[in-house]
């Protein structure tokens, strides 16, 4: 293996082009001024217009027919109440009242939500969704139209695909009688192939050559162990089920199966990331020693870069930027924002010396300082907002986050500077 020459770091981090187009890229989908927008398709469904009305209109014979709608009946002039087959964070189905204006049978109808009991009535203020069948020759035309406000292109993006599956599925369902879920992003094969996009978008950051490519795959396997705590955590809270997504790039995501019951779950979810990762990195790094004095000097080798990856990476993901996970563990300890202001600056000042412990100039320090507040100035209040306010924590389960906090970043800054030791 190529030995990392004198002066250089991309153990630590890959330059700074790679931070500025993340920048970027977070600003895009999470905070650009999208504003209303429409998201329409179109599909030719081999099927007659009352057959398609009946499964499209929530009060059809075959509303269920995709598993979506769990029950649905009048509640009202124009208003129907569904069950959804999405849990809720007490378990049960979600619940959603939605108004329909326009109706015009087996031909369209638009609908808005009126009342949710999962989110708060501001996310579906903006929205509503038209559906429109029209017969033409060999089946019928089945146009959906979806407007709403968007703050990023991500939800953007997602209705977008989210139709088209839609569309697609139904299509499916018209020719075999029966639901086929069509989606393939989120099986495994994908995203396997997707961290593998990811590695291979990452190596020139890194640089073109042999130790650029195991540094890319070691960051790509470091985010998914990341990835994995989360899953974890989301299981112990009682989720029945929690998925990872890659994203070239920008690295993963964990998903849930249901929303958030408490603020001690959503802390406990977002630490665990970086505390489950504790003990890999420590593994890799206790064995750097004795597979080192044994000969194996390119095993050791990689096991080192991995565990000082990967401290560095979850130190990273424990800065109090307000969608990273430090930052969402602060807001659930802390109550109020003097409290989280300290405990933020605190950890910062925790991050920065250990940079300084590292070798970084202060310059660099300051300039990445620079750039987390930006984001988490940028993501500062970005997300759905629950119909009902989580459960709050007691004293023990503060504690118990506030004590899990610093043992991960004691953890992970003392594997940091033991791999500045080493590779510096």
């Amino acid at each position: 293996m190529e030995t990392i020459s004198d002066g250089q770091l991309p153990i630590i981090f890959a330059d700074i082009g790679l931070a500025i187009i993340n920048l970027l890229l977070i600003w895009l989908l999470m905070v650009a001024p999208v504003g209303r927008r429409r998201v329409t398709l179109s599909s030719i469904i081999a099927a007659t217009p009352e057959h398609i009305w009946s499964a499209l209109h929530p009060l059809g014979a075959n509303a269920k027919w995709d598993g979506n709608i769990v029950a649905a009946h009048a509640v009202g002039p124009d208003l129907v109440e569904t069950e959804i087959s999405y849990e809720g964070r007490d378990g049960n189905p979600i619940r959603r009242t939605m108004k329909l204006e326009s109706v015009v049978e087996n031909r369209s109808f638009t609908s808005t939500i009126v009342e949710d009991t999962s989110l708060d009535h501001s996310f579906w203020s903006s929205h509503s969704e038209t559906v429109t069948i029209e017969p033409v020759a060999g089946g019928s035309k089945v146009t959906i139209s979806e407007i709403d406000k968007y703050r990023g292109f991500a939800f953007l993006v997602f209705r977008y695909f989210k139709n088209r599956r839609g569309l697609a599925a139904l299509k499916q369902w018209v020719k075999t009688g029966s639901y086929k879920s069509v989606g393939i992003f989120e099986r495994p094969p994908v995203q396997i192939a997707m961290a593998a996009i990811s590695a291979l978008i990452l190596w020139p950051f890194f640089g073109l050559t042999k130790t650029g490519l195991t540094l890319s795959i070691v960051l790509t396997l470091v985010v998914a162990l990341h990835e994995a705590g989360h899953m974890f955590a989301f299981r112990m809270m009682g989720h029945k089920s929690a998925r990872m997504i890659f994203i070239p790039l920008l690295g993963g995501i964990a998903l849930g199966g249901r929303p958030y019951d408490r603020n001690f779950e959503v802390g406990f979810s977002a630490l665990m990331g970086a505390g489950m990762s504790v003990f890999p990195v420590v593994m890799a790094l206790t064995l750097y020693g004795p597979l080192d004095s044994y000969g194996w000097t390119n095993t050791a080798t990689v096991l080192a870069i991995f565990g000082s990856i990967g401290a560095i990476f979850n130190l990273a993901n424990l800065v109090p930027v307000w969608k990273f996970d430090g930052g969402q563990v602060i807001r659930q300890i802390f109550d109020n924002q003097v409290a989280q202001g300290l405990a933020s600056f605190t950890l910062l000042g925790g991050l920065m010396f250990v940079g300084r412990v590292g070798g970084f100039e202060w310059k660099s320090i300051i300039i990445a300082g620079v750039i987390f507040s930006l984001m988490s100035v940028m993501t500062t209040g970005n997300g759905f907002k629950p119909r009902h306010e989580l459960t709050p924590m007691n004293n023990n389960e503060r504690m118990l986050l506030l004590a899990g906090l610093l043992a991960s970043f004691v953890a992970h800054a003392s594997c940091a500077m033991w791999g500045f030791s080493i590779f510096l």
